[in-house]
């Protein structure tokens, strides 16, 4: 049986899911069959926040990325895909799990938007009150 070509891993965030593919070849980053600066053209950091974890590890150039992303909005995308890759890295090597937990990248962000309750307008907000 041949080897797997690429590492995966699944990153969370909100209601967004990214499977993110790194490859052993390096240079192009994929989001849903298109580029990192087409895909989230609309948010200016998206490199930036998607390289974090490779210029932390020092192997920033070395793989490739291909990631397929739904649900959430784009900025909840993004830091689904930057936590799938940082898992990635940390089940390459034992020294990378170090720089990316104290970093904070292998911390899934558990906030979620609450629901909404009856007799209110939102999860928490309640109608004005009215003495008549």
């Amino acid at each position: 049986m041949p080897k797997k070509m690429y590492l995966q891993a699944i990153g969370r965030r909100k209601t967004a899911s990214a499977s993110v593919r790194l490859f052993k070849t390096g240079g192009e980053y994929k989001i849903n069959k298109k580029d990192l600066k087409e895909y989230f053209a609309d948010i200016k950091n998206a490199e930036q926040v998607i390289l974090h974890p490779f210029e932390l590890c020092g192997c920033l150039g070395k793989y490739s990325l291909s990631a397929f992303v739904k649900g959430g909005g784009k900025k909840a995308q993004l830091e689904a895909i930057q936590l799938g890759i940082s898992r990635i890295l940390a089940s390459v090597n034992e020294a990378y799990l170090q720089t990316l937990r104290k970093a904070g990248l292998l911390t899934r962000d558990p906030r979620e938007k609450e629901r909404k309750k009856p007799g209110l307008k939102r999860a928490r907000r309640a109608p004005q009150w009215q003495k008549r």
